[in-house]
């Protein structure tokens, strides 16, 4: 198959200089910005919204997370291998995703609505998050719409056929960008937009998922002693 130079240098160039700039950019962040490395929490400017908006849209992220990282990662031959057919992982796939998607999307609404509508967020709102939060939504609702338009109320797309295959060989320095130019446009922009969220990753407050407290739950249990006097 002849690839166009179209097609190489959005499948390939483009992927590989945002994951370029994702690795520099971190280290240059942690560097310079150790004190930045933080979500900039706004809870005492205002809770109600986040109270519920912030759970559903980290809840949301992480099943979309696990399940991309299932869908991209994992080739059909494997999930075949343990027992699951197409027909069971593409129903799997699609309402668990679905349910997914749906909170991850309204917990972003949610956190959108509230740093547009509350005056001391939006005064609060810098320059990196004026570009994080549109392309954010972008990346999520064009997820959510190439599942609609083409796996829950079309016929049905197989994108592990394409977009896998494409995304797995960038990780092993063997692109083919043959495998995703034929895919849908509504995946293909969602591929794109996904790429530069990784390029604006390090310069956002994205960069405390790194700083997540995970090691809280396997730490020991603190036990107190009362001192005998």
């Amino acid at each position: 198959m002849n690839t166009s130079g179209a097609d190489l240098l959005l499948w390939v160039a483009v992927p590989y200089i945002c994951l370029a700039v994702f690795a520099v950019g971190h280290v240059w962040r942690y560097r310079h910005d150790q004190f930045g490395w933080t979500s900039r929490t706004s809870q005492l400017l205002e809770h109600r919204w986040l109270r519920w908006g912030s759970p559903l849209f980290h809840l949301g992220a992480f099943l979309v997370i696990a399940g991309h990282a299932a869908g991209l990662a994992v080739p059909a031959s494997w999930t075949e291998a343990v027992g699951v057919d197409e027909h069971a992982y593409h129903t799997t796939a699609v309402w668990a995703g679905s349910f997914a998607g749906a909170a991850m999307v309204v917990g972003l609404g949610m956190l959108c609505a509230r740093r547009l509508l509350s005056r001391r967020i939006r005064l609060r709102t810098d320059r990196s998050d004026k570009v994080l939060f549109p392309l954010l939504s972008a990346t999520v609702l064009l997820g959510i719409t190439a599942t609609a338009a083409h796996n829950v109320f079309g016929a049905g797309y197989d994108y592990r056929s394409t977009v896998s295959v494409w995304f797995r060989g960038l990780f092993t320095l063997s692109p083919e960008p043959g495998a995703i130019a034929g895919a849908p446009l509504l995946f293909q922009l969602h591929a794109l937009t996904a790429c530069l969220l990784f390029a604006a990753w390090p310069f956002t407050r994205l960069v405390h998922v790194w700083s997540a407290p995970v090691g809280y739950l396997v730490r020991p249990y603190l036990v107190y002693r009362r001192r005998t006097v």
